[in-house]
């Protein structure tokens, strides 16, 4: 570690949700040398020297740099300096002369000495009791709150992210209101969860028993049913159960009025939603039940027909397909719904390269879930396109969208695709800040899987009925892709029958443990054949088993990107990172312009040196590179395999899917269809066709359970919380 002395030239980066800066600082030497300094330094004021403790790395692309692990404000210790500091704007009222006779007589010492003692001023005579507490008042604001935040919950096993996350929220009260009630957190800040909380609670001597940790629990508990279920609420008896089974309790009726009169739990009727899920339902039924708020003026007809002729030139529309094209200019909201190959991207090019003829002064925005998606229909339709976290310029730390309706979108048009990954809480977040949006299509295959967090969206929109809804029917993919499509109909027809698919689908009966040779060997081919590692992608229903993803990545970066001198590596949580690994985003990274499910390459790997002694990935996404640090690790994993949740709102031209008994309790039809329809040239099915066959036949166990339909279909949408 080493030790440097200077004062804040300026900011460069600073991200105050997290307090992460890059900053230029002005050394105390001879010719006061400026160097770049990083690390959690948002709070560092100008006028003010530091001392600062770090070490000097030599950064990968931005060169050498002072990363910085801790710092502290220096006094001054020369007669001059202490002077311009006592007579600096932190002591209001305190003028040089006042400054140069407190030093002249309590001596050189006297900022430590008023840090002990600030009655030691009654000795100078010009000093009156106003002066004094405006020194008293300079003094206190040295004292480094976050370094004492940080110093504080450090200690009970708080993370850096999270302690920032309390500075930012509480300030300098963050010890004391955490200290009074520990588990205030989980409702006032993103990213603490029960066992955070009541980790800390406890460490803090909080009664196990007390209401306040059952509070806590029972809001956990709902929160938790709502993820594992897809629901927007849980039935009241179903959480007593939950309640009395592990709390041993007979106090659930107070502690959940408790909640209740908290608002930290809603009750309607004999359901309970935690709020975020309570208010989502509502902001997206009064946002569709008054849409739009403005719409576009009428449309020329003339245009419209002259525009849709000459496409029709070059391409034959069916009935159901110029009947959508007509519904998105006479309707303010829309839904295209269809499986694979039944023409939804040809009807999206048609209405956008109409759109932009018909007004060419109005903006057209296509956003998706994913970011291959948004890219994917931006190549195809010649829009602008993003995904729908990147359109909201959603923050990570803070969990917040910095578009909302204080600051609402500049847009006229929305396209939605690939709907069925949406959940309420993004799509609530997407309403709130459309106030200015006249027109919204949404495109989604309502027999692929349903969002990961809760609500059952397209299903709920379709069944409400507040809009055109056109399903397109007709098979168009007649060449390459032929068999999948069928395939997937089929399936959604309970018709399948794997003799009659000869052209681009296969199924390889095999032994579990004959599964990975077969992938291995198929992927061979497949390179022989002038595929390379991105157009082929494995599908695994799961992590685990011998078919399961670890495995199978496993295997598969051995075979195709063998360790080799020279090419550089690092191990992280068992895995082994290798430049030229294909790898897959696990969380979104907004500032890096980089989202969950996105597939990149490991371009380089910087091993700890002399100047820094952390491991660095350097990975490329479409043109894109992302520099990971060992704090980010964590966001990416291998992707030779990866799971079916995890393609969905992609395409491969080859996918390979295992089906093993072993994956059976996973599996089950809306999973397989998703998967299937993941290829677009070939698909190669390995393993028990029983399994298989189960599995189409077996539709989910559970059929998600909103509100939000009742709400659409309501008069008026009420809340039945008067604050809410």
């Amino acid at each position: 570690m080493e030790d440097i002395y200077g004062k804040l030239a300026h900011v460069i980066y600073a991200n105050t949700a997290n307090g992460y800066a890059v900053i230029s600082f002005k050394l105390d030497n001879l010719n006061e040398k400026n160097i770049i300094c990083t690390g959690m330094l948002c709070d560092l004021q100008k006028d003010f020297r530091y001392h600062l403790t770090g070490e000097y790395i030599e950064h990968p692309r931005y060169g050498l740099q002072f990363n910085v692990i801790s710092y502290e404000k220096s006094l001054p210790t020369d007669y001059d300096a202490i002077v311009r500091f006592l007579s600096g704007p932190q002591f209001v009222g305190i003028g040089k002369k006042t400054a140069q006779s407190i030093v002249d007589i309590l001596g050189l010492d006297v900022i430590n000495q008023l840090r002990e003692d600030i009655n030691i001023l009654d000795k100078v005579e010009s000093i009156n009791d106003k002066k004094k507490q405006a020194i008293a008042d300079g003094l206190n604001s040295l004292d480094d709150v976050l370094e004492k935040t940080i110093r504080f919950f450090s200690v009970y096993g708080i993370g850096p992210r999270n302690i920032m996350r309390l500075n930012m929220a509480y300030g300098k009260d963050a010890i004391s209101k955490v200290s009074e009630n520990p588990y205030r957190v989980i409702y006032e800040l993103d990213g603490f969860g029960f066992k955070t909380a009541d980790k800390l609670a406890l460490h803090l001597g909080f009664d196990p028993n007390s209401s306040l940790r059952k509070e806590a629990y029972l809001v956990n508990e709902v929160m938790n049913y709502n993820m594992k279920t897809g629901d927007t609420f849980i039935e009241k008896e179903i959480l007593e159960e939950l309640y009395l089974t592990k709390v041993k309790a007979n106090d659930f009726n107070d502690i959940l009025n408790m909640a209740i009169f908290n608002v930290h739990l809603i009750k309607e009727d004999n359901r309970i939603y935690h709020p975020s899920q309570y208010q989502a339902e509502l902001q997206i039924a009064n946002y569709l039940k008054n849409f739009p708020c403005d719409t576009l003026d009428p449309y020329d007809e003339n245009i419209y027909d002259e525009e849709l002729s000459k496409l029709q030139e070059n391409i034959t529309y069916n009935e159901l397909q110029l009947e959508a094209i007509k519904s998105f200019f006479t309707n303010d909201l829309m839904i295209l719904t269809g499986g694979p190959g039944t023409g939804k991207t040809t009807v999206v090019k048609a209405l956008t390269h109409i759109f932009k003829r018909l007004y060419p002064s109005n903006q057209i925005v296509c956003i998706a879930p994913t970011g291959r998606a948004s890219k994917r229909i931006s190549q195809l339709c010649d829009v602008r396109s993003s995904t729908i976290h990147s359109l909201l310029q959603w923050n990570l730390e803070t969990n917040s969208f910095g578009k909302n309706q204080e600051n609402p979108l500049d847009v006229d048009v929305l396209i939605i695709d690939e709907f069925s990954m949406v959940d309420n809480y993004l799509f609530a977040n997407l309403c709130l800040a459309s106030i200015n949006v006249k027109k919204i299509c949404i495109i989604g295959d309502v027999d692929q899987l349903p969002s990961v967090s809760p609500g059952s969206l397209l299903q709920d929109l379709i069944e409400a009925n507040i809009c055109p809804v056109i399903c397109l029917k007709h098979i168009y993919r007649q060449q390459e892709g032929s068999d999948i499509v069928n395939l997937a109909f089929d399936i959604t027809k309970n018709d399948v029958s794997l003799d009659k698919y000869h052209n681009d689908l296969r199924f390889f009966d095999c032994d579990i443990y004959q599964a990975k040779n077969l992938i291995l060997q198929i992927v061979h081919n497949a390179f022989e054949k002038g595929y390379d590692v991105n157009d082929i992608q494995v599908l695994s229903p799961m992590y685990r088993g011998i078919s399961g993803v670890d495995n199978l990545n496993a295997a598969l970066q051995k075979e195709f990107n063998p360790s080799e001198y020279g090419k550089k590596e690092i191990k992280h949580n068992g895995f082994t990172f290798r430049e030229q690994d294909k790898i897959l985003q696990l969380k979104n990274q907004p500032d890096d312009d980089v989202y969950n499910g996105d597939i990149g390459i490991i371009t380089e790997i910087v091993l700890p040196d002399e100047y820094d002694d952390k491991p660095h990935i350097i990975a490329c996404f479409d043109d894109i590179y992302v520099e990971y640090g060992p704090e980010t690790f964590d966001n990416i994993t291998l992707a030779y395999c990866i799971t079916i949740h995890k393609s969905q709102g992609s395409e491969y031209p080859i996918v390979i899917i295992p089906l093993f008994k072993e994956q059976s309790i996973m599996m089950q039809r809306r999973l397989i269809y998703t998967a299937i329809t993941r290829a677009k040239k070939s698909l190669i099915l390995i393993g028990d066709k029983q399994v298989f066959f189960d599995a189409i036949m077996k539709k989910e166990k559970h059929l998600r359970m909103t509100t939000l339909g009742w709400r659409l279909s309501l008069e008026d949408v009420k809340s039945s919380v008067d604050n809410l």
